[in-house]
């Protein structure tokens, strides 16, 4: 077990943090998640990322008020969200520790950790993993997160925190990713070294059609472009809403060129839906009324934008050709490249997993696939899914305020960003956990404003002594 320097670094903003309050704290925690490929403690295999440890801090920050802990556990209760992502947890700890014990031999599996039986080509006998615990303790700071976000969402200013350190959020993963850009080739790259230490298998340096892959705070460029999903939802909802549009434009902006120029397929898959998505809510918000006419301009103009781009590539076939060849290769040849291959590999082991286990599941972080839905019946089986589906609806599927405010608006932001990350996790996620993003989110989106009285400890104020009577005589002047 060691420190590395940016842990010590995350020591020091979470003991700030314990002073300057969980407000001000939540903005710095959520921005710590950009930082995918850090690790801040090293423990054998297993790396604690930044926003990991800092979480420490920030449940100590809120949840030390009394209130503030009670609203948490209220949370938990059935049939809150809360209460299915602790089921979903519960049941994946038990499964990890029993189900490869249990069916020990009885399949094969594509380890998602170092395996317990020795492993031929990367395929092993189903039994326990090392990951069986770290993604049960990621899970779990999911969880807390969950909890966390909701609770401090819960005063007015602490919504708007939570709102800030999601743009936090959107414009450190943008400029982790442009610096990455116009830093490659030079020394500048070695910026990067200070949060590229876990213990990861990085692939900073591939190119695709001779263009270098951007891959920003994050160890490959699919995650990058799985990540900034979630921003450009946000922010793209936060544009349509007409909410901090100077901000939410250009961030929304930043992600779609990131998506695209970090050549990913999944990315390229995943980003006309995820724009899809933000029309139909553009189209949704449209109409007679005031603060609707961002929405109106977008449902105007995007049709008439498409048959632009569309006249261009008829009359330009030089670059129709480019364009064309440039899509074969990251997505209608991916099925057929090496890449493509290994990952409809892993879907497969992961469904025959799920039906060995007699749709129970393998045991939550035991196998690794390529698509969020196969690593949920694969690992954690039905229950696991069922439990991770209602959690969805009560969370992300809140019913939409009928008056736009910042708070509505901001809430079916959040509801879009956590969307588009599941679009993409969908694609090609490897694990059940889907990162601490994406419970922000659904923490923000389920989060129900309250008495700012729970903001702080309410302090004594003395009361203003009654006025005395013009004609009232003094009784102790007699």
């Amino acid at each position: 077990m060691g420190i590395e320097p940016i842990g010590i670094l995350t020591l020091g903003l979470g003991f700030i943090c314990l002073s300057m309050g969980h407000e001000r704290g939540v903005v710095v925690f959520i921005t710590l998640t950009v930082l995918g490929s850090a690790a801040a403690i090293l423990v054998g295999s297993a790396n604690v990322q930044p926003a990991h440890l800092f979480l420490i801090f920030m449940s100590l920050s809120t949840f030390s008020h009394p209130k503030r802990f009670s609203m948490a556990v209220r949370a938990l209760r059935c049939p809150q969200p809360g209460f299915w992502l602790a089921c979903l947890l519960l049941y994946g700890i038990a499964t990890g520790y029993f189900a490869p014990r249990l069916l020990a031999r009885m399949s094969e599996i594509v380890p998602l950790g170092a395996p317990y039986f020795p492993s031929t080509d990367g395929i092993s006998p189903l039994g326990p993993v090392s990951s069986n615990f770290t993604q049960a303790a990621y899970l779990s700071a999911d969880l807390l997160a969950f909890l966390l976000i909701s609770t401090i969402a819960a005063t007015k200013s602490g919504f708007r925190a939570v709102v800030i350190g999601l743009m936090a959020f959107a414009f450190a993963n943008a400029a982790f990713g442009l610096l990455d850009m116009v830093t490659y080739g030079t020394s500048g790259q070695d910026l990067f070294a200070f949060i590229r230490n876990a213990q990861y298998t990085f692939h900073e340096n591939e190119e695709v059609a001779g263009i270098r892959r951007v891959v920003g705070s994050w160890p490959e460029a699919s995650a990058l472009a799985g990540i900034s999903l979630g921003p450009l939802g946000f922010t793209g909802t936060m544009l349509i809403c007409g909410r901090l549009r100077l901000w939410s434009s250009v961030l929304f902006a930043a992600s779609v060129f990131l998506i695209l120029r970090s050549t990913s397929s999944a990315g390229l898959v995943a980003l006309p839906i995820c724009l899809l998505l933000l029309y139909l809510t553009a189209l949704s918000r449209s109409g007679a009324g005031v603060g609707k006419s961002t929405s109106n301009g977008i449902v105007l103009i995007t049709p008439l934008a498409l048959i632009v781009v569309g006249l261009i590539l008829a009359l330009d076939e030089a670059l129709y050709w480019r364009i064309y060849d440039y899509v074969d290769l990251l997505l209608f040849s991916k099925a057929t490249s090496d890449s493509g291959l290994t990952r409809s590999a892993w879907n497969y082991y992961g469904y025959r997993n799920f039906l060995d286990s007699f749709g129970l599941g393998v045991g939550l972080g035991t196998v690794r696939t390529s698509s969020f839905l196969v690593a949920l019946l694969a690992n954690v089986g039905i229950p696991g899914t069922l439990f991770f589906a209602l959690f969805t609806m009560m969370s992300l599927m809140k019913k939409r305020d009928p008056v736009a405010t910042f708070e509505s608006d901001s809430r079916a932001a959040s509801r879009n960003g956590g969307l588009c990350l599941l679009v993409g996790a969908f694609i090609v996620g490897p694990t059940v956990d889907l990162g601490l993003l994406f419970f922000v989110f659904a923490g923000l989106v389920s989060s129900s404003i309250q008495n700012d009285a729970i903001a702080s400890p309410a302090k004594y104020q003395p009361r203003p002594l009654a006025p005395v009577a013009a004609n009232s005589t003094d009784k102790l002047s007699n």
